[in-house]
Formats: C-alpha cells, structure tokens, sequence
C-alpha cells in the first residue's frame, strides 16, 4: 500500500477517535511529548496503560465477586484506572469511571457490576482502536514515511 493512503488511514482513525469521544486532547499532549529521541513514547505510556488496565479490572472483579465487598477498596481501584485513562486521554473509559466512583460512593453493588461490564467494554474497544493506530503508524514508517501532523 503507498504511503500516502496509510497516512490517509491515519488521519480517518484518529480523527474518528475524537470525534466518537474514545480520546481527548490529553492524547494530543501525550504524543507531542514524543520526539526523535523518544520516538516510542506514546506506544510505551500507553502499552503502560493496557497493563495497568488489566490488572485493575481483574482486582475489580475480585473486590466485587466477594461475599461482602469493600466498596472503598472498589473505589480506590476504580480511581487508579480513572488517573491512568485520564493520563492517556482515553476519555469514555474515564467518563465510566466516573459514573462508577459514585456507583461505590452510594454503596450500589448492581450499578458497581453495569459500570464494571461498560468499563470493560470501552477498554476493550479503545484498545482495539488503538492498537490498530500503532500498526498504522508501524506501517507508514516501514514504507519510508512520516506521521501525519495533525
């Protein structure tokens, strides 16, 4: 494929993750940190996201498959998974989170499982999104070219 139609690609794929709300203009912060002496940056912070993402919804399934559940222990994960979305820019994940914090705030165990499942779904989709980003952009330089400035 000629580098110009992948970096077309590019430009629909991330212009479609803003304008559906999965990033917000933190992502764009977080890739104009990026440089040529970093030019890994981005996917390093956020395979740092993927990784700590994991491993708090499998504790939040733990915390909330437990005969009494400690609320406050649900919301301390569910607050480090707001802070590291919010880092990346993956806006709808921390919007969940959000409604999911007051879930654990009213002591709601039902609202505490919805949030969960919807976290876990707009994880998995921004992931897949965002991962098909990275291998644009593995692509485009592969064929000699640059990213797009957006």
């Amino acid at each position: 494929m000629d580098v110009r139609q992948l970096q077309r690609q590019w430009i629909d794929l991330i212009s479609a993750l803003f304008r559906e709300g999965f990033l917000d203009a933190q992502f764009t912060q977080l890739q104009q940190l990026q440089d040529e002496s970093n030019p890994d940056f981005v996917v390093e912070v956020v395979t740092l996201f993927f990784e700590d993402s994991e491993r708090l919804l499998n504790d939040l399934c733990n915390v909330l498959s437990q005969q009494v559940v400690d609320f406050n222990r649900v919301d301390a994960h569910v607050h480090q998974l707001k802070g590291s979305s919010a880092s990346i820019g993956a806006q709808r994940v921390k919007n969940v989170c959000i409604s999911f914090r007051n879930c654990c705030e009213e002591r709601n165990l039902e609202g505490c499982f919805g949030c969960l499942q919807q976290v876990k779904q707009e994880y998995t989709l921004v992931k897949g999104k965002l991962e098909a980003l990275f291998g644009l952009e593995q692509q485009i330089v592969a064929a000699g070219g640059s990213l797009p400035m957006m």
